[in-house]
């Protein structure tokens, strides 16, 4: 099981990168076009990619402790208060987060069933960029309650990074 989630979080990497990669395609395709004299509006495309990307990095991002934590009050507690209090934590996050991600769903599935498009020129049915979001807030959801789980077990939190680890130095 730990080998499929891990994999499943960096697999939510990997297509954020996908997507940002469309974003950067879409802004040269724009560039391209004008220069040519053609109108090309690249930037709902662009917005689209972005939702997907950020979204689909959540999970992978959490996991590699990339997310931006603020220790102050942690670092300051008796070791004995710690634990509890990462565990509360985590708890907060997953309730939050699941909560988001079941109202996603239900914005997702609600987009399909009135056929809702956007108002841009490519009228893009809402409920497939929502469906990613969906699915990468559901994986974050799935990814606070592993790393719950690893805290209820006894386990140090596994979504910070090491104060030793440099920006151009891989997370373990």
């Amino acid at each position: 099981m730990r080998a499929a989630l891990d994999k499943l979080y960096d697999l939510c990497g990997y297509i954020a990168a996908v997507f940002l990669v469309g974003i950067a395609a879409s802004i040269v395709a724009q560039i391209i076009y004008r220069l040519r004299g053609i109108t090309f509006d690249a930037t709902e495309a662009a917005g689209l990619c972005l939702a997907a990307s950020t979204f689909f990095g959540l999970a992978h991002t959490f996991r590699r402790g990339a997310h931006v934590r603020i220790n102050l009050l942690v670092d300051r507690l008796p070791q004995r208060f710690r634990q509890p209090v990462e565990i509360l934590n985590c708890l907060i996050g997953t309730a939050v987060v699941s909560f988001l991600a079941w109202n996603v769903i239900a914005l997702a599935i609600q987009s399909y069933q009135f056929n809702d498009v956007s108002p841009g020129l490519m009228a893009v049915p809402f409920w497939i960029p929502q469906a990613g979001v969906a699915f990468g807030i559901t994986v974050l959801a799935i990814a606070f309650i592993d790393e719950l789980i690893w805290l209820l077990r006894g386990g140090k939190p596994r979504y910070e990074a090491p104060d030793e680890i440099g920006i151009d130095q891989p997370v373990a």
